[in-house]
């Protein structure tokens, strides 16, 4: 099955709008017979697409650093649950068992694992698509940058594009169904 990886927030922010886009992504997920990989916690964003995928019967694999676990619950009932030591080796084990990778709104975490596999894309290390789900405007001040480092060439526009942007989760997800045709499944490997 097509393996998604869904980059959030471990908070939910103050708009209630978050949490009920959070459920849609899990659903939809869900509804498509994807797999969803994520960061195994149970607050916030992430905890709330990753509820709502295991509700729909979606196959939720969840990875988190050891010493996170302390911190932030693990969201019970995964399907898989993988304990590593450090955030980077979460980050590796993630990007290996994905086939794509979604960005929803989040903080400096997700940022950095939106960087971290757009970097991997312009690099060539995969070819994996990622969708940024810029919604309700969430993005804007990064798209004005990523604007911004294109024009004056600290990005190319080939780079850029490789970035796939989005206002909603439909558009998102649809985004992705080209990719998933013929996949046998990055976390099935």
């Amino acid at each position: 099955l097509f393996a998604v990886c869904v980059f959030c927030g471990s908070r939910l922010g103050h708009d209630p709008d978050w949490s009920a886009m959070g459920h849609e992504t899990g659903q939809a997920i869900a509804q498509r017979q994807w797999r969803l990989v994520y960061g195994a916690g149970r607050w916030g964003l992430m905890g709330a697409v990753a509820k709502a995928a295991l509700e729909e019967g979606a196959h939720v694999t969840g990875i988190i650093p050891d010493y996170l676990t302390k911190i932030e619950p693990v969201l019970p009932g995964l399907d898989r649950l993988e304990v590593v030591q450090t955030m980077i080796e979460r980050k590796v084990r993630m990007m290996e068992l994905s086939d794509a990778f979604l960005v929803l709104p989040g903080g400096i975490g997700t940022l950095e694992e939106l960087f971290e596999v757009w970097t991997g894309l312009q690099t060539h290390a995969h070819e994996r698509p990622v969708v940024l789900a810029n919604l309700k405007g969430y993005y804007d001040p990064l798209l004005n940058f990523i604007n911004k480092a294109t024009h004056e060439g600290f990005l190319t526009p080939s780079q850029k594009s490789r970035l796939l942007v989005t206002s909603s989760i439909h558009e998102a997800l649809q985004g992705l169904e080209p990719f998933a045709f013929g996949i046998t499944g990055a976390a099935e490997r």
